[in-house]
């Protein structure tokens, strides 16, 4: 006798819980869902579904396809890249160091060159005296090894008595010579200071913290000095930093109000200054300026340099009152 067919509708086994598709068909009058129902709300549901551990086991968008593990068999993944020996690196240094300090040489790409490679140590004499003379002070042999010794500290007093009798004598000692002395009038030297607003200018952290904002997102950076002071409106440490930081930026000074100076003065002024810094001559004025072709021509030949860039972006510094606006 052939096995009859479940008709549609009629379920196997009661329903174990509301998500259940294994119930009838039909609408109850108990308010119970029907299996129609239970399969569109089924489709509803795009969440993950986990394991026990919250693990994500499969997803509606997740792709069935496993991806391909093997690696391709190409020569660049097995060969050496970047790699430069010592010769052409001593070569590359000695170069390197002989334009540095070139203002009007400029590295291109130097993004795929190691920069730290090329400072030699052993002309780093600030940090070849400081190693020296604490190999000097503490031998290795000394430090470390059977033959170590430790050094007994160098203290005031070996007691808490003894710190206490030497406190004491010190204060009668003091007390002693104020009695000599006499009194004075505490505010016999001091004099009233001067509270100008232009000498607490440029002092708070919230200047400096725009400032290096400024320097992190330009790539050419403008220090606009005076010419009627260009050493006292020029901060060196900015131009350390940038030289230590960040060598692939741009520095240029542009010597503003050069109309306010005779002619001689800027010209010796540039000659000076174009030693260590691109420098140009600047005089903002609306009827009769001067320099601003100059200036435009050198961010021009600047960014041609940085090719791999569709623009670049230039910053403007400088201590106040010099004419950055």
């Amino acid at each position: 006798m052939a096995k009859g067919s479940n008709k549609a509708g009629t379920p196997k086994s009661n329903p174990k819980h509301s998500n259940d598709k294994n119930r009838a068909n039909s609408v109850s009058k108990d308010g119970m869902r029907s299996a129609s129902t239970v399969r569109r709300l089924a489709m509803y549901k795009t969440r993950p579904n986990r394991n026990k551990d919250g693990k994500i086991i499969s997803h509606e968008l997740q792709s069935k396809e496993l991806p391909s593990t093997r690696i391709q068999p190409d020569r660049r993944w097995f060969g050496n890249t970047r790699v430069i020996g010592q010769k052409q690196l001593e070569v590359f240094r000695e170069e390197m160091a002989a334009k540095v300090a070139d203002p009007f040489t400029v590295l291109v790409k130097e993004k795929k060159l190691p920069l730290s490679l090329l400072s030699d140590p052993s002309t780093n004499f600030a940090g070849r005296a400081a190693r020296n003379g604490l190999v000097a002070t503490q031998p290795f042999a000394d430090t470390f090894g059977k033959k170590q010794r430790r050094k007994k500290p160098k203290l005031s007093a070996e007691s808490y008595q003894g710190l206490l009798d030497r406190a004491e004598t010190v204060e009668g000692s003091f007390t002693s010579k104020a009695d000599a002395v006499g009194p004075s009038d505490p505010f016999a030297d001091i004099r009233p200071a001067a509270q100008e607003s232009v000498f607490f200018k440029g002092q708070s952290k919230r200047i400096w913290g725009e400032l290096y904002k400024v320097l992190d997102s330009s790539d050419v950076v403008i220090q606009v000095i005076d010419a009627r002071d260009p050493l006292g409106t020029r901060c060196r440490f900015l131009e350390q930093h940038l030289k230590k930081n960040a060598r692939h930026k741009h520095m240029i000074l542009l010597l503003n109000k050069c109309d306010l100076v005779p002619a001689w003065v800027t010209k010796r002024w540039l000659h000076t200054l174009s030693k260590e810094f691109p420098t140009l001559a600047f005089h903002a004025s609306v009827t009769n300026p001067f320099g601003k072709g100059s200036l435009l021509g050198l961010l021009r030949q600047l960014s041609r340099l940085r090719s791999d860039k569709q623009y670049i972006s230039v910053g403007l510094v400088g201590y106040p009152n010099v004419g950055k606006s």
